[in-house]
C-alpha cells in the first residue's frame, strides 16, 4: 500500500485549489486525500479534531501532510492534541508567527468578520509549539503578489499575503524560499517537486535556507 498524503487547505478555500498539487504528488507515488473544513466558522482546534477523525479512517500506516497557509496551523494543533502515525509534514506559506494582514484586519470592526474564528490562537500568532519528533519543513514564497499589493502592511520580503519572516518556524528541519506568490505556490511545478522530494527522502532537492 502506498503512503498517504493528506492535503489541508487554507482560509476561505475548500480544497479545490490544491487539485493540481494533489495530482502531481499522486504521480510521485502516493495515495492522496483532501481534508476540507470550515475555515471561518470553526476554530483551528475544532478543525484539528475533525482532521483527526478524518485520518483515523485511513488504512495506511504512514501518513504525510501538505498544508497551505492556515492549514499548517491546523496541523500544529493536530499534532499538539493527538499522537500521529509515522509521516512528514510540509507547510506552504503558513504564517507560523502570525499574519500581519490578519493583525491589520482584526484591528477594524468592519473587517474583523473576514477572519472568522480562524483568528483565535491561529492567524494572530497563538498556535501551539511542535512537541513531536515528526519531521516538518516549510516552503515560503517571495513573489509579492496578493492582498498586500493593496494593503501594504507586510514588512520585508513576502508572498503577497505572508511575510517570509512569519513563514519561518523553529521546528523546521528545512525551509526553502521559492519565487512564488501565496496562491501561485499551489500551481507551481517547483513546489510540487520539492514536496515530492521531502516526503520521500526528508530532504528538499535544493536547500536555499533562509
Amino acid at each position: 500500500m502506498k503512503p498517504a498524503v493528506v492535503f489541508v487547505h487554507g482560509l476561505y478555500m475548500n480544497g479545490w485549489d490544491m487539485t493540481l498539487l494533489r495530482r502531481r504528488v499522486r504521480d510521485c507515488g502516493f495515495d492522496v486525500y483532501q481534508f476540507s473544513y470550515p475555515s471561518m466558522r470553526h476554530t483551528a482546534e475544532e478543525n484539528a479534531d475533525d482532521l483527526q477523525a478524518f485520518i483515523s479512517r485511513l488504512p495506511q500506516q504512514e501518513v504525510h501532510f501538505v498544508c497551505h497557509s492556515l492549514g499548517g496551523l491546523v496541523i500544529r494543533h493536530l499534532f499538539h492534541r493527538y499522537p500521529q502515525r509515522p509521516g512528514r509534514v510540509i507547510t506552504l506559506g503558513t504564517p507560523h508567527h502570525g499574519s500581519e494582514v490578519a493583525h491589520f484586519l482584526a484591528g477594524f470592526r468592519a473587517s474583523r468578520w473576514l477572519l472568522g474564528k480562524s483568528t483565535v490562537r491561529a492567524l494572530l500568532g497563538g498556535a501551539p509549539e511542535w512537541i513531536t519528533e515528526h519531521e516538518i519543513a516549510g516552503i515560503c514564497g517571495n513573489k509579492r503578489l496578493g492582498v498586500d499589493v493593496l494593503l501594504r502592511v507586510i514588512k520585508g520580503p513576502n508572498d503577497g499575503t505572508v511575510a517570509v519572516a512569519d513563514c519561518q518556524f523553529e521546528a523546521f528541519k528545512q525551509v526553502i524560499i521559492l519565487p512564488v506568490s501565496h496562491m501561485h505556490m499551489l500551481f507551481a511545478q517547483s513546489v510540487a517537486a520539492q514536496c515530492c522530494a521531502f516526503l520521500k527522502t526528508g530532504q528538499f532537492s535544493v536547500c536555499d535556507a533562509a
